[in-house]
């Protein structure tokens, strides 16, 4: 048995990913005015398995983009994925070919791809003749593709078969102008969207704390499962606020409130993780096999926030001259009498 089948031996979690994607078509996509709703459908998903969240959120992301840029819904029965990944010693490199249907070939390795066994068709970035960032929609039917499952050595959500895309002279086609896919006001909406899936994916370590209590009221299982009720719902409180600000402002710079929100979550799902061990002791580590695998899966899912890097980049930010009321300073500095806001760069 292989180490990608070793936690899902019989397939469960590709089944229940090919049975989801019929069903994302129907889901709102993100600044369309019901944003939260859409964020709760991944939430719900994640407190299912967070390797079918990894898989899921990725196709309905795909499907985001492609309406973005005015693109048509793609046909049924086709899977998604969006590879997005840029580590320093993997790049793809994309060739237009002249045309004006947007052909063009693909050479390089993409790293981190997930669920590549499992789609039919990825959106990958990758880099064109003159260094600009582009996106381009690959099938993975197409010839000139290899994959490398063994680059992936951590037991931890094999079930999302991450796998190492070698491609050379791939045909594929480039989506939208260069610079399009990070420019576009969605880029940070699916960042939050992924905020939502964190957030969900803790949900069964607070349940279990729950039912721990429930069962025995000691005093310190009881406090850890106070603590991680208060991280859940302050998580889910920036989260709702972080989705109605994007419904009010879809076309706007949405950095700032992303950033927030998808930092808030990490700090949640992390607390709350941290508060189910100490809790629950070693007993669910190693008899529950779904809490065990979500012990090991949502560390690794949670890498896709920058840590440190991501809390620089907020601050930095926030600090920058020009960052008015939407920084949400203002209102604090008009009830604090002689703060010079000139301090944090904010206007009153």
């Amino acid at each position: 048995m292989t180490a990608s089948a070793s936690r899902d031996p019989d397939g469960d979690v590709a089944r229940q990913f090919f049975r989801l994607t019929e069903q994302a078509g129907d889901m709102p996509l993100p600044g369309a005015g019901n944003t939260w709703q859409r964020w709760m459908a991944l939430a719900q998903v994640a407190a299912q398995d967070v390797c079918l969240i990894k898989l899921f959120e990725a196709h309905a992301d795909a499907l985001a983009i492609l309406a973005e840029l005015g693109r048509p819904k793609p046909p049924p029965g086709t899977r998604w994925a969006v590879w997005a990944a840029e580590p320093p010693d993997a790049r793809v490199v994309l060739h237009a070919d002249g045309g004006a249907n947007g052909g063009a070939v693909l050479s390089g390795r993409k790293a981190w791809c997930s669920g590549a066994p499992l789609v039919t068709h990825a959106l990958l970035t990758c880099w064109d003749a003159r260094e600009q960032p582009c996106l381009a929609v690959l099938a993975l039917d197409a010839p000139g593709i290899a994959a490398d499952e063994g680059a992936w050595r951590s037991p931890a959500m094999t079930a999302a078969r991450t796998a190492d895309l070698v491609l050379d002279g791939t045909p594929a086609r480039q989506l939208g102008a260069s610079g399009a896919y990070l420019r576009r006001p969605g880029f940070w909406h699916g960042g939050a969207g992924i905020a939502a899936c964190w957030l969900g994916a803790a949900v069964p370590f607070v349940l279990a704390l729950r039912a721990l209590v429930a069962r025995r009221a000691e005093a310190h299982a009881a406090a850890h499962f106070g603590a991680a009720d208060i991280a859940l719902r302050g998580g889910w409180a920036m989260l709702r606020e972080t989705a109605a600000w994007i419904d009010a402002n879809p076309a706007a710079d949405a950095v700032t409130v992303v950033q927030r929100a998808r930092l808030a979550a990490e700090k949640a799902a992390t607390d709350i993780m941290a508060h189910a061990g100490r809790a629950l002791g070693a007993g669910p580590l190693c008899r529950d096999a779904a809490l065990a695998a979500r012990f090991c899966d949502l560390p690794v899912f949670l890498r896709q926030s920058h840590a440190e890097r991501d809390l620089a980049a907020l601050g930095t930010g926030l600090a920058a001259p020009g960052q008015g009321s939407d920084a949400g300073w203002a209102p604090w500095l008009s009830v604090m009498p002689g703060l010079d806001p000139s301090c944090l760069g904010v206007a009153p």
